[in-house]
């Protein structure tokens, strides 16, 4: 059954490189949720004012990589613990969000954050939101395959290449062939 998951992990370019690996997954689009502004630019996101976060929109088969599957993705390629911030991406726009689609994913995330914070996988609190997914916005086109179309970027070069080479190593078994 294909359905759809919505991922907050700091910037969307190293979460979408990471989901496009995954067995299963069928899409990645970067773009925008949770904002109080229709239609938002990545200029305006950028300046922390429309409240909306950098997401991944993730289109799964559901008969070949559970829900449950992409959560331990998530809590895998960012620090859930790091309040409106990823590394130096600091904001609103940054933060740790899981938008549920139905209340299966609502149960399953509230349950890993649950296991998570019992089992003291971080030090420091996890301050992941778990809420209902608001409106999607896509953003602009040259931010699709961002990774993979700027491989010299410095950015990629130091932020995303470190994180999709540890997540490649780590799932192995799960990417695609």
């Amino acid at each position: 059954m294909i359905k759809e998951a919505t991922f907050g992990a700091g910037c969307f370019w190293c979460i979408e490189a990471c989901y496009l690996d995954v067995q299963g997954v069928i899409s990645v689009s970067p773009g925008y949720c949770g904002g109080h502004t229709s239609n938002p630019t990545y200029e305006e996101v950028c300046r922390g004012t429309t409240g909306h976060a950098e997401v991944a929109r993730v289109v799964f088969d559901d008969d070949v990589v559970s829900y449950d599957a992409l959560l331990e993705v998530f809590w895998f390629v960012h620090d859930p613990t790091q309040l409106n911030r990823q590394g130096h991406d600091i904001g609103t726009q940054y933060r740790s969000v899981i938008f549920y689609h139905d209340e299966n994913q609502k149960n399953s995330a509230l349950y890993f954050k649950s296991k998570l914070e019992k089992d003291r996988v971080w030090d420091k609190p996890i301050v992941t939101e778990i809420t209902q997914v608001a409106e999607f916005f896509t953003a602009e086109a040259y931010h699709h395959d961002y990774f993979k179309n700027n491989p010299g970027n410095m950015y990629c070069q130091s932020v995303v290449r470190p994180k999709v080479e540890k997540f490649r190593k780590v799932f192995a078994d799960q990417l695609k062939k």
